[in-house]
């Protein structure tokens, strides 16, 4: 599957410099970070939750954990809970199920990013498919998305 024709005429008209990545076919963001040979820092995963009812993005490290107290708490929102399948597929009808970029703006979403991704030059994320993937300085990210920015994960504890 080529990217949606939606995630690439949303990337030109907004004028930013983008890359695209064609890689392995890989399902989970680590799996995928790591077949493109990109540092799992940098990619920027899109976990979908929903608060308050709505749907919001929540854009963390691959390797990262979600952690839905702080999310809660950065929204300023009552409840917080992951979306199920269910609810996530008709959101991004234009994407495999699970591959969804972090382009809120395009969905008509909210986008919180996990404060570590504002220190990468650059970001990759799925770009609507479980083969392709878009990178992209975090700056026109930003610029794009103009996602709030907290403390919303952390990295794996080691046992």
């Amino acid at each position: 599957m080529a990217i949606p024709a939606s995630i690439s005429n949303y990337l030109k008209s907004a004028g930013v410099s983008y890359d695209v990545i064609e890689h392995p076919l890989a399902y989970t963001a680590q799996e995928e970070a790591a077949v493109a040979h990109v540092p799992g820092s940098e990619w920027a995963k899109a976990v979908v939750c929903i608060a308050d009812g709505a749907p919001v993005l929540a854009v963390l490290p691959a390797h990262y954990q979600l952690d839905v107290k702080l999310l809660r708490e950065a929204l300023n929102a009552r409840a917080v809970r992951l979306a199920r399948e269910t609810e996530i597929e008709p959101l991004y009808a234009d994407c495999e199920l699970g591959a969804m970029p972090p382009l809120g703006p395009l969905y008509g979403q909210r986008v919180l990013v996990d404060r570590s991704l504002t220190s990468c030059p650059t970001v990759v994320f799925n770009a609507g498919s479980h083969r392709d993937a878009i990178r992209m300085p975090y700056r026109d990210f930003a610029a794009l998305v103009k996602p709030a920015v907290a403390t919303i994960a952390a990295p794996p504890t080691l046992h």
